[in-house]
């Protein structure tokens, strides 16, 4: 058993971090128009910077701009990708607790990805740190998988086949893109696959017209599009989740209902796998984990600030390795602790100890 040279590492993290009260100011200053984008980014980069050196210095081999740039987890990617558009819908998507704002999506040209502006968003990481810098980017199903449908200009798009083999092959030139300005570690957040493990859920698809079976089947092909024209050096792992906004959640079920879709034809390197509640149900699926790949588990809790204790986290990652070999396993927050701006309810240095802990468990248990 060792550390890991090359990702996912053993302790690693999914990627948004809480964001800092000088950052918030800037972007509600910016909205107001009481400054202007290139003061924005002056503050974006400088507190960037900062929140790299802290990774750093909590002992992170894999580095992100905590998505500062972003005030989404997806939707900020997706509006940059060309023919998707900015929608105000008439409300937000319900989670257990509250609703989201009511932004959205809408398709109202041929999707492609002529230069993403994320990219620029990588580059900055990479010329900022000596570690493994990872971009975090939503999986080709955000687009679909809100339970809100998003509206599709059907001139553009009469059948829906088309839409999606465009929004592939987008997915594919952008993570291309990434590749050729030296990304080698990129993160698909995949919340909707997971959310078919959930009932109520799979009863909303069918509500609105969706077959949650084929819907499955669908994301996976758009994933293994999406990494059809990777460098050979390339990882790309996927990170699964059931909705993280303002400390409450979208869905519950365990693995079980996606396992075969996982396991057997998604081809991404590495699985993060939210695994901090029994909402994720048991470590039972990881039985079909090929060899070749690497689950990330998802043990601490970005929804509280409480600190585990390392003994429990310790014996849970005992009992998944009872499922796979050890050596397969790594230790990760089950999400990331800002999947928007708003972030969870901890405070920052709540964070950076659930972040040091994983660092220190993960040298404890691999050496």
């Amino acid at each position: 058993m060792s550390q890991r040279t090359k990702p996912p590492f053993r302790a690693d993290h999914v990627g948004s971090l809480l964001r800092p009260a000088a950052l918030k100011e800037a972007r509600d200053k910016a909205a107001k128009g009481e400054i202007d984008a290139a003061a924005l980014k002056a503050v974006e980069d400088r507190e960037i910077e900062r929140v790299i050196k802290k990774q750093e210095e909590v002992g992170l081999k894999s580095i992100t701009d905590g998505e500062f740039r972003r005030s989404w987890w997806h939707l900020d990617f997706l509006w940059g990708l060309d023919g998707i558009d900015k929608h105000v819908m008439d409300s937000g998507v319900a989670f257990a607790a509250v609703n989201t704002r009511n932004e959205g999506t809408k398709v109202t040209g041929k999707i492609g990805s002529a230069h993403h502006p994320m990219i620029e968003h990588f580059k900055f990481v990479a010329a900022h740190t000596r570690q493994t810098p990872k971009i975090t980017i939503p999986a080709p199903s955000a687009l679909w998988g809100r339970p809100i449908l998003t509206p599709v200009d059907k001139g553009v798009y009469p059948q829906l086949d088309k839409m999606f083999e465009d929004l592939g092959l987008a997915y594919k030139k952008a993570v291309r893109d990434f590749a050729n300005a030296g990304c080698r570690y990129l993160q698909l957040d995949e919340v909707f696959i997971a959310m078919l493990c959930d009932e109520k859920y799979r009863q909303q698809m069918r509500d609105r017209g969706d077959d949650p079976e084929k819907l499955g089947e669908l994301y996976a092909d758009l994933i293994n599009v999406a990494m059809s024209d990777i460098p050979a050096d390339m990882t790309i792992t996927m990170h699964m989740c059931r909705g993280n906004y303002k400390s409450t959640y979208m869905g519950a079920g365990g693995y079980e209902a996606v396992q075969e879709i996982l396991f057997n034809k998604i081809k991404v390197h590495g699985f993060f796998m939210e695994y901090d509640s029994p909402r994720a149900g048991s470590f039972d699926p990881l039985k079909l984990l090929p060899k070749d790949k690497t689950v990330v588990l998802g043990l601490v809790t970005t929804k509280t600030g409480k600190l585990e204790s390392r003994d429990e986290i310790k014996r849970r990652i005992d009992e998944a390795a009872k499922f796979t070999s050890l050596d397969q396993l790594c230790l990760s927050p089950q999400c990331g602790f800002a999947s928007t701006e708003e972030g969870n309810a901890l405070a920052e240095e709540e964070q950076w100890a659930k972040l040091r802990m994983i660092v220190e468990l993960a040298q404890e248990v691999w050496g």
